[in-house]
């Protein structure tokens, strides 16, 4: 059996509609998982029978996370939030970290996973950071944007190696001050975060870029979805 990996649904609010990229799907597909698009709901008992059918999520792009997650306004710079997804993400995190799921953040997922630990963010780095590389790339986005260093004696370093790898990049909001119950990974050109993984987790880690882009065409990428089924196949029910 495949083990089955529960995916956070993206929502478009001009449509009122939910959605989803093919390559969050394809990914896991090709990495030996089943992927399923959970309801976008804040009903917690809807949320357990979902979960309960899940050995891993995998928490998407998408909305910015609202300021109120760690506990700042909302600058004009910052998106319109999506507060269901907010309370249903955190929700899950707290969960899987009980009960030692696997979860793999992309993106939005890296962080959320942060600011719901502790940690803050920049709500626009346009406006908040002084970028030297480009964070918010053209299509395709299937190609690389700018390098990250990834570190020694890491989880990540485990699953691609150390040193300088190429990434895809698309966000306009990232780490800003560090989660205390989280490891940093891996950093950009520039200094921005752009892995994490939780402490004392057996596989919960969050990276900035987009391997649902790249899976096909990148090594790295595709070991990282890898790696992340793999760890929830050892979890996965009879």
């Amino acid at each position: 059996m495949r083990p089955v990996i529960g995916l956070i649904p993206l929502y478009d609010d001009d449509k009122e509609s939910y959605w989803m990229l093919p390559g969050y799907m394809k990914a896991i597909e090709e990495a030996g998982g089943l992927p399923i698009m959970l309801p976008l709901t804040s009903d917690e008992d809807e949320l357990d029978e979902a979960y309960s059918l899940c050995n891993g999520l995998l928490f998407t792009g998408g909305h910015d996370v609202s300021p109120d997650v760690y506990g700042e306004i909302a600058k004009k710079t910052c998106g319109k939030p999506c507060i269901t997804r907010d309370t249903m993400e955190c929700y899950l995190i707290d969960k899987c970290l009980r009960d030692d799921k696997p979860l793999l953040g992309i993106c939005r997922g890296i962080q959320l996973l942060n600011a719901h630990l502790g940690g803050t963010l920049y709500q626009d780095l346009p406006t908040e950071y002084q970028c030297s590389v480009e964070h918010h790339m053209t299509p395709p986005y299937d190609r690389k944007a700018h390098d990250v260093e990834v570190f020694d004696n890491t989880l990540l370093a485990k699953i691609i190696g150390s040193g300088i790898h190429e990434v895809n990049s698309y966000h306009h909001q990232a780490i800003k001050e560090l989660s205390p119950e989280v490891t940093k990974m891996a950093v950009s050109e520039d200094g921005l975060i752009e892995a994490i993984a939780v402490n004392n987790h057996r596989f919960a880690i969050g990276v900035q870029w987009h391997p649902e882009f790249s899976y096909y065409n990148n090594e790295e990428s595709m070991k990282i979805v890898t790696a992340f089924v793999d760890e929830c196949r050892k979890g996965r029910s009879i």
